[in-house]
């Protein structure tokens, strides 16, 4: 993910100070640098052991360590106990089998949380949005991720003609807020 990713998350879901996150995919683990950094407890989990350790020293270089716990793991396989603690604010995934984790998502995130994930494919995207709607969550939306660097000179001002634009899309879901 790329800063305006990330900041499109934090932004989108309000995530701050105090809050629980739950994420998958962890990579290099830039995401839960900047979650923590806003304040957030993050739980993730990565199936690499590689990707895992370099997460694990970028926390300690960021000094996000204690607020960080990196699990080597499968999400799907630990969903079961992830229910039984305490709800989540925010869940972010970044991971191919985004879609086929959804169903599990209502069961993990408090009343008006968040989910969001990050896919580099129109193809997940869609997958994600149906998983989303059909799981009962609300408010689905995804949007593509752009960014174009401005080119600005004495004959003129346009954007560059290279650089990358596209980085993916985000798919936002929110559980049903309790009402009275």
């Amino acid at each position: 993910m790329l800063p305006r990713d990330i900041g499109l998350v934090i932004g989108l879901t309000g995530a701050g100070v105090g809050d629980r996150i739950l994420d998958a995919g962890t990579g290099s683990g830039i995401l839960s640098v900047y979650l923590a950094r806003v304040g957030a407890e993050v739980i993730t989990y990565e199936r690499d052991e590689s990707f895992a350790a370099v997460a694990q020293s970028n926390m300690r270089i960021a000094g996000v360590g204690e607020q960080v716990t990196i699990r080597v793991g499968d999400i799907q396989d630990a969903i079961e106990e992830l229910c039984e603690t305490d709800p989540f604010d925010v869940m972010t995934l970044d991971t191919g089998d985004a879609a086929a984790i959804v169903p599990s998502v209502p069961d993990l995130l408090r009343p008006g949380g968040y989910l969001v994930v990050y896919s580099p494919f129109v193809e997940q995207t869609r997958a994600v949005v149906t998983a989303a709607r059909e799981s009962g969550l609300t408010e689905v939306r995804a949007v593509e991720t752009l960014q174009r660097e401005l080119q600005i000179d004495p004959r003129g001002s346009r954007p560059t003609p290279s650089g990358v634009g596209h980085s993916g899309y985000l798919t936002v879901a929110r559980m049903l807020p309790v009402t009275d």
